[in-house]
């Protein structure tokens, strides 16, 4: 039988990785909100004006999502950490169960996001 071992280092590993990440993502964002800011002194129309207040709402709500994700990768770091002080290694299940959500959910916002970019790279070039 083929057991695979998931050990608190694992789980860092990949909290750290995730960081990266989204904190890459939080980085792109500060960059489309630029380009936001260039178009809305450029164009006046008021269908132009609605869509760029639509992709700066989206920023808003992507930008919300990734803080509340980097909020849980460090509550999850802080328990592994605990965990390692106290000496053990021994997983918490409780914690695994709520890793393994988080990365289906990392899986799905990585859709959504990369799906939002899609959205905002045609708008542009509509527009630029």
């Amino acid at each position: 039988m083929n057991t695979k071992t998931i050990s608190n280092s694992n789980l860092h590993f990949e909290h750290e990785l995730w960081k990266l990440e989204l904190l890459f993502w939080k980085d792109e964002l500060k960059f489309f909100n630029n380009r936001l800011s260039e178009l809305v002194t450029r164009y006046t129309k008021k269908e132009m004006l609605i869509q760029l207040e639509h992709f700066q709402n989206e920023f808003i709500l992507h930008g919300g999502v990734i803080e509340d994700m980097l909020e849980t990768i460090a509550v999850h770091e802080i328990r592994i950490t605990g965990q390692l002080k106290s000496g053990a290694d021994a997983l918490d299940i409780t914690l695994v169960k709520k890793h393994l959500d988080f990365r289906d959910k990392i899986e799905v916002q990585r859709a959504i996001y990369a799906d939002l970019k899609k959205d905002f790279f045609k708008f542009l070039t509509k527009y630029m």
